[in-house]
């Protein structure tokens, strides 16, 4: 039996096929730029030998049914996935849940209105992963679907630390509060941080740090997440790519009233044009550790602030927790940039961090320990793998 993962963007499409005994990787793949006269299908699939194969094609796709029925037909074609009753169930990403949703959930009627009513939550997403669904269903009728959401991992907060300090009819009315995001991505590091350690998840405190274009922290307490940097939005929090992360809201007042714009350009420029990119001019970390190398004093700033943010709400999720089992650093920089790892956990020895240096600036991928054997908090980097996350969380709904 097999389980495939779909993550639906507004111009693309994601997927995995995972096969559920031992939950290797059979094919996976994406479409882009959907829409496009040149949209790129890209396949990598596992032969009955072993072998990995890869396909790339450029050719016209008008839309996600469309994109769909292709990589139905090439998963056909491949042998990954000769027939329908192969497919268990099917896992969509949705990024907003609301507070509807605290679980990996069954897809019905009611579950799509309630999908459809959240897309004010996450215009750019929600509606996405709504046109993913509904091709899916249509094209695998009978098979069940299953929408895990990023915001559903956290809705285990409490009141303390999901609600804002604004009137309360905001709240009640308009469901204003933070939702935070990465969930699949937290959950998944947090039960492998457990498994590294060998103790249950649900007896673990951890603070996650998911760390790449987008940015996230949060604190595990026994297994649930009692807080976490990004808000209603993932503008919140740490600074990220081309995000801003935390600033004063009167700035935003600041700007609208001195130099004119409007609530378009303001979303525009806190969403896209800050972050690295807009102290430095580039949102690759790598090219940022290159500038700096040269000299490039915009670059060394830009660093120094991302991981001076970071360094924050380490301290803070460390006080909020009081006991913390380990830090996991993921995602595409907390994985592979030892440096933002030095600065970010640098100085920590009276916290109980201590890094052992020379593990931490090993050139070695997957999962492992990076903080000395004294270190009374472990310091951990673990590949996230959110595909898998959904998979199993999928089937785990279905039963």
């Amino acid at each position: 039996m097999k389980v495939l993962v779909l993550n639906a963007g507004s111009s693309s499409i994601k997927f995995q096929l995972f096969e559920i005994a031992g939950w290797s990787v059979v094919a996976s793949g994406s479409i882009s730029r959907i829409g496009e006269e040149d949209a790129l299908l890209n396949l990598r699939w596992i032969e009955d030998g072993g072998q990995s194969r890869q396909l790339d094609q450029h050719h016209p796709i008008v839309n996600h049914h469309v994109a769909l029925e292709q990589i139905v037909a090439h998963l056909r074609d491949t042998g990954a996935l000769t027939k329908q009753a192969e497919l268990k169930a099917v896992g969509h990403r949705v990024v907003h849940g609301g507070e509807a949703f605290h679980l990996p959930t069954v897809i019905d009627e009611d579950v799509i209105t309630a999908i459809r009513q959240m897309i004010p939550l996450a215009p750019l997403h929600n509606p996405a992963h709504l046109d993913g669904i509904l091709v899916a269903r249509e094209l695998f009728p009978g098979v069940p679907q299953v929408a895990v959401f990023d915001t559903a991992f956290h809705q285990t907060m409490p009141r303390t630390a999901y609600r804002y300090a604004i009137p309360d009819a905001f709240y009640r009315e308009h469901q204003v509060r933070r939702y935070g995001f990465h969930g699949t991505s937290h959950a998944y590091v947090g039960k492998r941080a457990a498994a590294m350690l060998g103790r249950s998840f649900d007896r673990g405190n951890f603070i996650t740090l998911h760390l790449g274009n987008g940015a996230s922290a949060t604190a595990i307490r026994n297994g649930s997440s009692v807080d976490t940097s990004m808000g209603m939005t993932p503008l919140e929090g740490l600074v990220m790519g081309t995000r801003c992360g935390d600033i004063d809201p009167a700035v935003l007042l600041y700007l609208m009233q001195h130099l004119g714009l409007d609530h378009q350009q303001i979303d525009q420029l806190l969403n896209r044009q800050s972050g690295l990119i807009g102290l430095c001019g580039v949102n690759d970390m790598r090219e940022i550790h290159r500038r700096i190398e040269q000299g490039d004093t915009k670059a060394e700033l830009a660093l120094g602030i991302f991981c001076h943010r970071l360094k924050k709400y380490l301290g803070a999720y460390m006080a909020v927790l009081g006991e913390v089992h380990a830090v996991v650093f993921t995602g595409g920089i907390g994985e592979n940039d030892a440096e933002t790892r030095t600065r970010t956990c640098g100085k920590l020895e009276p916290l109980g961090i201590v890094l052992d240096e020379t593990a931490n600036r090993a050139e070695s991928g997957g999962e492992r320990m990076i903080s000395s054997a004294e270190s009374p908090v472990k310091v951990l980097v673990i590949p996230t793998n959110e595909e898998l996350e959904i998979a199993q969380q999928t089937v785990e709904a279905v039963g």
